[in-house]
């Protein structure tokens, strides 16, 4: 595959941003097998984002010819405190996402945080380094938007969260790095510290973040951008109604379409209409056809009816619940 086809794979949906493409083709002419990976928290049954949409990305890596890895971030997750900081569920969820991952992208390699600690004798060295760099103020800014909204909470483990992530990225010697839009802010503190520190810095790709089912929110009242609004209505594993999980039946997801936030004439943040443009149209592109006037019908959902059977089909063909 020539240099330029490989760059497509990489750059199309749900891909959102490249940071930089000449970088990128620099890469793919200079090294065969680049080594890439995404970060996840395990919390929860996978869902249309966190497995489908985000497996898609993985699988055009794949394809393009990279060396791709899902890095399983279960220290990450005890910190965040997700499946209640009960360190056997973590391990067991694990176990759950390294299968799923390798069954729907077929080549995958699965990294636990937990062992990459254990193995790699310069981390908690570079750690340091790194975080020599950091400032309060800037560790918050970096934070989640779930950590900048309620920073009074936050444990000291939470502030540490920024530099093991980047210290994650220079022990795992990454050449690109990937991550729904809601990690970008991390991905440009690796740009902005790693040359400081002579660390060789990886190109980052940000794919787009599906929202829920239910009216998007902020939890930011005072802050107006756009990404955080987009970032606190993702589809979440912790909020059951907001998404389609890969083990829900048809009958769940006809319930779950049926319930769903789908304003009439509205696109932007509709969850409906993201699901068959970055869910199905990637599989299946004759499912939906709009109106011949160019406007929404009057009931997008029973519209959707065809598209369920196809989201069916996929996760039948997925997991069987």
């Amino acid at each position: 595959m020539d240099v330029e086809s490989r760059i497509g794979l990489v750059l199309r949906e749900p891909t959102e941003e490249v940071v930089e493409v000449e970088q990128l083709r620099q890469l793919f002419e200079t090294n065969s097998k680049p080594r890439h990976y995404i970060g996840l928290e395990i919390s929860g049954k996978l869902h249309l984002g966190s497995l489908i949409l985000t497996g898609y990305k993985i699988n055009d890596f794949i394809n393009a010819g990279v060396n791709s890895n899902v890095f399983l971030a279960d220290w990450h997750t005890y910190i965040n405190n997700k499946l209640d900081n009960d360190w056997q569920k973590i391990i067991e969820v694990s176990k759950y996402y390294e299968e799923a991952f390798k069954f729907f992208c077929p080549g995958v390699n699965i990294i636990l945080g937990s062992s990459l600690y254990d193995t790699y004798d310069d981390y908690w060295k570079n750690f340091m380094i790194f975080s020599k760099h950091m400032t309060l103020s800037r560790t918050l800014r970096a934070l989640t938007i779930m950590g900048r909204s309620e920073k009074e909470k936050l444990d000291f483990s939470q502030l540490m969260y920024p530099s093991m992530q980047s210290a994650d990225i220079k022990a795992l010697d990454l050449d690109i790095v990937h991550a729904g839009m809601d990690q970008r802010k991390i991905h440009m503190l690796v740009r902005e510290i790693f040359p400081k520190l002579g660390w060789k810095v990886p190109v980052s790709v940000h794919h787009h973040l599906l929202p829920g089912l239910t009216e998007p929110t902020k939890l930011i009242s005072n802050v107006g951008n756009e990404d955080d609004y987009r970032i606190s209505s993702k589809m979440s594993k912790t909020t059951p109604l907001s998404g389609i999980v890969i083990h829900d039946d048809e009958n769940a997801i006809k319930n779950k379409i049926a319930r769903a936030y789908c304003p009439i004439g509205i696109s932007e943040n509709n969850p409906i209409l993201e699901i068959i443009r970055y869910i199905i149209f990637f599989k299946f592109c004759n499912c939906f056809r709009p109106c011949e006037c160019g406007t929404f019908p009057i009931s997008v959902q029973r519209r959707f009816t065809p598209c369920i059977k196809h989201i069916q089909t996929l996760l039948r063909f997925t997991f069987c619940a």
